[in-house]
């Protein structure tokens, strides 16, 4: 009886639920390091959570988010990329061969797409590839050049800000894979990467281009290393009034283009972590790129997200520190912090390199820290001086004040809103600068410029002409900016609408 009594005592134990016992010590646990069961969230609504776990439809939620958040930064921090890629491609596609140059002759104008280029002096472009070999250029002498890689990132100056110092010399462009022993007599440049955009700017004396462009030709050469004692002949083509295209895509193509630039060059180009954003989003060296049907839909989102970010930090910047006049102009860039590198007290400011190089082509620091009497400086206006964007229908006025600090000349170029090359217009400079013969200064030696559909009487030569439903923005260069300038003691005046 007594064994059947604790048989049943046990039986009837078994059949009870198990209840958990509390553990014998407990930890403050702060809320904040806990999950609630439900999250409200602005981007993708309310996320799930079973005791910590995130609920399966939590997951595809997170993940969609992560992929597009992940294409939307590979967008804007691989502008360079795509612009470099696009730019060299698109010379190639209007038949510049390797080792060959363009040389706008009778200047350039809207009709090549171009990010910002100048249409009051000639250029001549063309490509550094060091893939096969080391790569020679010899340079005449007189010009203002730059070479910047497949990340849009500065190699080296030619011409009066490079080694040579405008005395002219003969360049060695080589590949970190190049192992061979580099001969005497060259300024060597070494590169991270293979494929190198080359721009340089003529310098026209007494507004005689004929005679730049021809002592140009008579003493520029580039050809491979390889053929070095009996140097080709250089070949030269004038791109005046090609109809080319040298801008990056604005869709999911964008991300095609950057894909072909990761296959061609070495891994060393691209930092670590832009290697990284892109590979998150499938984007590998020595992988084929094929994302599948969801990937494809969120790499477009992401593209849609990235150029928009792009267009509001470009055209309506909100960090003060672009702005040259803050709360007195609206003149500004993102070189106003001084550095070509983007870079400030050890912050790689990445808001400033996407609006430069969703803006512009040509990274150099001789754009950032001129000396006082050289380089350049850069000033960008999207808006009036009520602040409104400017409107291709309307009739504005702007005043540079005399004397205007510069030891070269000034410029203004109108650039399309729409594709950020120069404003499509009768007006095939898209400008005007101040050694314009038609030009009326005004009495202290300043000038006053109108944009609009139509000139107005009297001042046809201070004219810039705009097109109505076309957005644009103003940028004024400066060449050798004094002192004046520098200090702040002169400021440009805004664009005010004539009503």
């Amino acid at each position: 009886m007594k064994n059947h009594y604790y048989l049943s005592i046990a039986a009837c134990l078994m059949a009870q639920p198990l209840i958990a016992a509390e553990p014998q010590y407990k930890a403050d646990v702060p809320d904040a390091i806990t999950t609630p069961d439900s999250v409200q969230t602005k981007y993708v609504g309310e996320l799930k959570f079973i005791d910590g776990f995130p609920s399966e439809k939590t997951v595809t939620k997170v993940y969609d988010f992560l992929d597009t958040a992940r294409a939307t930064l590979a967008f804007t921090n691989t502008i360079g990329i795509g612009s470099m890629q696009a730019l060299l491609e698109g010379q190639k596609e209007a038949g510049i061969k390797a080792f060959e140059i363009a040389i706008f002759e009778n200047l350039l104008d809207a009709r090549s797409l171009w990010l910002t280029p100048n249409t009051t002096t000639p250029y001549a472009v063309g490509e550094i590839d060091t893939k096969n070999g080391p790569v020679v250029l010899e340079n005449p002498g007189p010009v203002l050049g730059i070479v910047d890689d497949a990340f849009f990132a500065h190699v080296t100056d030619i011409g009066f800000t490079g080694p040579d110092k405008g005395k002219g010399g003969k360049y060695l462009f080589v590949s970190p894979d190049y192992k061979e022993d580099i001969p005497d007599g060259y300024i060597v440049i070494r590169t991270r990467g293979y494929r190198h955009w080359l721009i340089l700017r003529l310098i026209v004396k007494e507004g005689d281009i004929k005679s730049a462009v021809a002592d140009f030709k008579a003493g520029f050469k580039t050809y491979p290393l390889s053929k070095a004692e009996h140097p080709p002949e250089q070949v030269f083509h004038n791109f005046s009034g090609k109809k080319y295209n040298t801008i990056h895509a604005n869709d999911v193509t964008f991300f095609d283009e950057i894909n072909a630039s990761v296959q061609y060059e070495p891994t060393g180009v691209f930092s670590p972590e832009i290697n990284g954003q892109m590979a998150s989003i499938g984007i590998k060296k020595g992988q084929t790129f094929e994302p599948d049907a969801r990937m494809k839909k969120i790499l477009a989102d992401g593209a849609a997200m990235g150029n928009a970010s792009a267009r509001a930090i470009l055209f309506s910047p909100r960090d003060e520190n672009v702005f040259f006049y803050p709360g007195k102009r609206q003149w500004y860039s993102p070189l106003a912090g001084g550095s070509h590198e983007f870079m400030n007290n050890g912050e790689l400011v990445q808001n400033d390199r996407t609006m430069m190089l969703y803006f512009a082509t040509g990274i150099t620091p001789s754009m950032v820290l001129p000396k006082v009497g050289t380089g350049s400086v850069y000033e960008i206006s999207t808006r009036d001086s009520e602040g409104n964007f400017l409107d291709g229908g309307n009739n504005y006025q702007v005043t540079l004040p005399g004397p205007i600090p510069i030891n070269n000349f000034w410029s203004f170029i109108v650039n399309d809103a729409q594709t950020r090359g120069i404003l499509e217009t009768d007006q095939k400079s898209g400008g005007i600068d101040g050694t314009a013969k038609e030009l009326v200064k005004n009495d202290d030696g300043g000038a006053t410029i109108y944009f609009g559909p139509t000139a107005p009487e009297g001042r046809e030569g201070n004219w810039v002409q705009t097109m109505p439903n076309k957005g644009y923005s103003v940028l004024l260069r400066l060449y050798g900016p004094l002192q004046p300038w520098f200090d702040k003691t002169w400021m440009p005046g805004d664009l005010e609408l004539i009503k």
